[in-house]
């Protein structure tokens, strides 16, 4: 399911390539106006992230996220029906609104099926569908470009969400205690393990969802997601830029595939992150690792291009996977620090707001390079955003090593 969603956010990267596709001079954009419209997707991205998380904890996330598919599939196609730059915009922003409130809603279902013990593999397994998204689709992407056009693309993958809208209905359960292919073993052990995990979490007096929010740790997680994003999607909207020189020129495929490859690396990292984070039962100090390897390699990247395109490749596949990989530690600390009743309002409150990063960052990092005429100072101003985030890290809450033994087992 989020792997569809992630491929309605990526695939305008390469769309937007005038190398590979006529997409900018059809709509008459410029390098501002590309950034603009790959970013305005963050602002409607805002929007249901919180009432999202709020209901997830209190209603169905399953139904929940069905109502998503159909709303953003229609945006997806609406995208590739867009005859002008106004009216990319538009559907670009409600496509973010309706993708919006996904993530926190997910967040809260794993939270309802994994233990504290597993939950960051959890979350990674689950985030490995953005690089994996776009590692799959990329390749997939530049072929429809160069055969058919960058309209006929936006809408045959904008259109994926209706075929998927069944099997999710049909395999997703909102509790273990709802599947019905789980044993009863199985089913018992998880449901008296996630309530006693959420008892020790529960207050003795009841805070306000306000109160909540007003929690020092909640504006720390803010600047640490406004960062990554920052970095993330102005890295992902202008990384055609970063894989272009050394006298090579590349296909539509071929550049579909060197897009691809950083994505692949994306993936191996995120599951060799997320198992260590479960075993040492850390959270923060892999985030911040991650991070900061990614930020010293992106700055590292755009230093070594004029010298060497192959060795600023490498540094570039190894700057791409620091936001996604530090997701799964990130994102394990509010549902194992916070009330399940607060967690989901609040990770929607943080990916909401964080998000604002995924406007700004394609949004500087346009108008920079039309500045500049290159991708150095804005590539090295998205490194220096990744290594702010590692030292903030260190600011977030410590959560406790939790064993699988901790509770009886049947």
């Amino acid at each position: 399911m989020y792997t569809i969603s992630y491929v309605d956010r990526t695939n305008v990267a390469l769309a937007l390539d005038p190398k590979i596709s006529s997409m900018m001079k059809d709509l008459l954009m410029d390098d501002r106006l590309k950034g603009q419209a790959a970013g305005i997707f963050f602002l409607g991205y805002v929007l249901l992230q919180i009432p999202g998380g709020y209901l997830a904890g209190r209603w169905s996330p399953k139904k929940l996220i069905s109502i998503f598919l159909v709303f953003w599939g229609v945006c997806a196609v609406g995208c590739g029906l867009a005859s002008n730059f106004r009216e990319f915009a538009v559907m670009r922003f409600l496509l973010g609104m309706a993708e919006s409130g996904v993530y926190p809603t997910m967040l809260v279902l794993l939270a309802n099926w994994f233990p504290r013990s597993e939950r960051a593999r959890a979350n990674a397994y689950w985030n490995l569908c953005q690089p994996l998204a776009v590692a799959a689709s990329a390749p997939v992407t530049g072929w429809l470009l160069g055969g058919w056009g960058w309209q006929t693309m936006l809408m045959a993958e904008g259109a994926l969400p209706f075929f998927w809208l069944p099997v999710w209905l049909y395999f997703i359960s909102d509790h273990p205690r709802d599947a019905k292919w789980i044993s009863r073993e199985e089913r018992d052990f998880l449901e008296t393990t996630l309530q006693h995990e959420a008892e020790e979490l529960e207050p003795a007096k009841k805070i306000s969802l306000g109160r909540a929010f007003l929690q020092p740790a909640v504006f720390v997680m803010l600047a640490v997601c406004f960062l990554y994003n920052f970095a993330s999607y102005g890295c992902n909207t202008f990384l055609t830029e970063g894989i272009k020189g050394g006298g090579h020129n590349f296909t539509g495929l071929e550049t579909g595939l060197l897009f691809a490859v950083p994505y692949v690396v994306t993936a191996v990292v995120m599951v060799l992150i997320s198992r260590h984070s479960d075993k040492a039962g850390e959270r923060r100090g892999h985030a911040a690792f991650i991070y900061a390897v990614s930020g010293t390699s992106l700055i590292a990247s755009v230093l070594l291009k004029e010298h060497s395109f192959w060795l600023s490749y490498v540094f570039l596949c190894l700057a791409v996977p620091g936001p996604f990989a530090g997701l799964a530690p990130f994102f394990a600390i509010p549902t194992e620090t916070m009330p399940r009743a607060t967690a989901g309002a609040v990770i929607g409150l943080v990916n909401a707001l964080g998000n604002v990063g995924g406007y700004l960052g394609p949004a500087i990092v346009g108008e920079l390079k039309g500045r500049t005429h290159g991708i150095t100072v804005p590539f090295g101003v998205l490194g220096g955003a990744l290594l702010m985030a590692a030292a903030l890290c260190f600011w977030l809450p410590k959560t406790g090593r939790i064993k699988p033994d901790n509770f009886a087992k049947p």
